[in-house]
């Protein structure tokens, strides 16, 4: 710890943080499941914050149309697998973090091997069938999860734990591939994916650290068009399939 304090010193200025919160930090693993939009911003601060180990799920290569939002990635890393441009860019940004890059589809097989490795699991994920899966696990194997959402100029930010309400709780229909809005099909601001992926971060880092207001049995809807932040209750489905 001592030959990082120097990096680490405003955090251990911090009252709520101090020495032994940063070894927390230090000590911690978590898992990011996509590398995309959210994922860069969730990848990058947790780097900078200390998170020991990082692992980084994803299996789409670097595109020029994904430069506008996703920050991890540059012009010099096109056609370059996300989760190598990620690590590459982490490794950069703190050496002292240990990076684990897995390209790979989640699915039934490999998923529950996978979150077994973690403490916490973050859900940056662009498609529905991916975020239903993560949730499915998260609850499963009894993972803290952290997720979110975007569309075009807004986003959702929620926590969930096995006994809080989960992600088939607040949505218990799954759209189809074919109704599903993607950034691809209706647009989305760069920013409103770094301003979700960061309160993401955020979460993550209160929740490691054991201080302020976390989101477990809650959703977060940022307006950042409108400059809304809207905090619901959600409510536990007693007849959820995944979590009842």
């Amino acid at each position: 710890m001592n030959n990082k304090l120097n990096r680490y010193a405003r955090h251990i200025k911090l009252d709520n943080i101090g020495a032994s919160g940063q070894e927390k930090l230090l000590n911690s693993k978590v898992l990011v499941v996509g590398a995309g939009g959210l994922g860069s911003p969730i990848l990058m601060y947790l780097a900078s914050c200390g998170v020991g180990i990082i692992g980084i799920v994803d299996f789409d290569v670097v595109d020029e149309t994904n430069l506008q939002r996703q920050i991890i990635h540059s012009e010099d890393f096109l056609d370059m697998a996300k989760v190598k441009s990620a690590q590459h860019t982490i490794n950069n940004l703190n050496s002292n973090v240990v990076v684990n890059t897995y390209r790979t589809r989640l699915n039934e097989s490999n998923i529950a091997q996978l979150f077994q490795e973690y403490d916490l699991i973050v859900d940056g994920c662009d498609n529905f069938t991916t975020r239903y899966l993560v949730n499915k696990y998260a609850v499963k194997l009894n993972k803290i999860l952290v997720g979110g959402a975007l569309n075009q100029f807004d986003g959702q930010v929620f926590t969930i734990t096995k006994d809080s309400p989960c992600y088939s709780c607040i949505f218990p229909h799954q759209p189809s591939a074919d109704s599903s809005e993607s950034c691809e099909r209706i647009g989305i601001l760069g920013t409103t994916a770094g301003v979700v992926g960061l309160m993401q971060a955020m979460e993550v880092i209160k929740i490691i650290l054991g201080i302020g207001e976390n989101l477990i049995g809650k959703i977060q809807i940022i307006d950042t068009l409108n400059n809304t932040h809207k905090i619901f209750k959600t409510n536990k489905d007693k007849n959820c399939k995944v979590c009842s």
